[in-house]
């Protein structure tokens, strides 16, 4: 439905500048907004964006001034903006369902009163699911795993047996949780593969994103610290130990045996070896092959992996070799020609 500037600057406790009279239908970002939308500049600087947009408005920054079509100043303009597009779009509600029949649910699994089992989901023997959970189709839990409160599972997750999961998480589709580490013995018929006897252990306020995989520890829990959000495609192995609220992108791949302190950055494509340590609040740069420590508050780039300051020296460096090896030319010959003056042949490989 339509609203006026006004009305959406009220609901949003904004202040409207110019035409506040003026109705829009919808929100949508700069490059995508049609006339009869809103969208949003969310900095000072980007503010000469909207000339090329065809919004008919715009959220922006309290300070903005008079611009070229009318505006909402507000203190947050991501919050705001959020707002707004939940206002002409809402989300879809999830009806509680219950458990469905057509959910395999073993007889022993304990199911709390109000949690959700979807269509083709597989709950095994022993497994408990705590209030307000919701499994979604596909989704199997082998026996003997916990799920937290308010946990979220989206479809054809698997959760291998004795997966711990607590409150409040979100594991996204396709992520496999508990699957055996990469560890084998060789021998001479061949690779044997070592004790698969751990778990996964996932605390509270976990996201997990879509297709990443955490291995089980060889013989106890691998574990991801609470708060902590892991991207889509990212592999864990076994026996990792992730401090709390680290922020883990994607294609970020942790050997086995690893341990972080909390507040922990790994940027896309990090690449990190098998027992290291990463210090609390550490930043490790896209790409970055860590194959040492890494010490607490320290920003590392590179491979491999150095200090941020040393690395951007490096490359600085790199710039200016074509430059350098120009001077080192002319260098050469104006040595050889002061030689040839004086008859004198210096021997420089010596």
């Amino acid at each position: 439905m339509a609203t006026t500037i006004a009305d959406l600057a009220a609901a949003l406790g904004g202040v409207p500048i110019g035409n506040a009279s003026h109705a829009v239908s919808g929100a949508a970002t700069l490059e995508t907004a049609g006339p009869n939308e809103i969208t949003l500049v969310d900095s000072a600087d980007k503010l000469h964006l909207l000339a090329k947009s065809r919004a008919a408005a715009a959220i922006v920054p309290i300070g903005s001034g008079s611009l070229d079509r009318p505006t909402i100043e507000v203190a947050d303009v991501h919050a705001a903006f959020a707002a707004t597009i939940v206002r002409f779009r809402p989300p879809r509600t999830r009806l509680r369902m219950g458990v469905s029949p057509q959910a395999a649910v073993a007889p022993t699994a304990r199911l709390a009163a109000d949690v959700d089992i979807h269509p083709f989901a597989t709950v095994e023997a022993d497994v408990e699911v705590g209030p307000g959970a919701t499994i979604h189709s596909g989704v199997r839990l082998m026996a003997g795993c916990r799920v937290g409160a308010g946990t979220t599972i989206f479809p054809n997750a698997v959760l291998y047996e004795n997966t711990v999961v607590g409150a409040r998480c979100i594991i996204h589709a396709g992520a496999v949780l508990g699957a055996y580490g990469f560890g084998y013995k060789p021998t001479a018929a061949g690779y044997v593969l070592s004790a698969q006897l751990g778990w996964v252990e996932v605390a509270d306020d976990v996201e997990i994103g879509a297709a990443t995989t955490i291995d089980r520890g060889t013989y106890g829990p691998t574990v991801i610290g609470a708060g902590t959000k892991i991207d889509n495609l990212v592999m864990i192995a076994h026996n990792v130990r992730l401090g709390r609220h680290n922020m883990i992108c994607s294609q970020v791949g942790v050997a086995g045996s690893t341990s972080t302190g909390d507040w922990v950055v790994m940027a896309g494509q990090v690449g990190v070896r098998d027992h290291v340590h990463i210090g609390d609040k550490a930043v490790l740069g896209a790409r970055s092959g860590v194959s040492n420590d890494v010490e607490a508050g320290k920003t590392v780039l590179g491979e491999p992996a150095i200090d941020l300051r040393d690395r951007k020296l490096q490359l600085a460096t790199i710039t200016k070799l074509p430059e350098m090896r120009k001077d080192l030319k002319q260098l050469a010959a104006r040595v050889e020609a002061l030689e040839s003056s004086r008859g004198v042949r210096i021997d420089h490989a010596a």
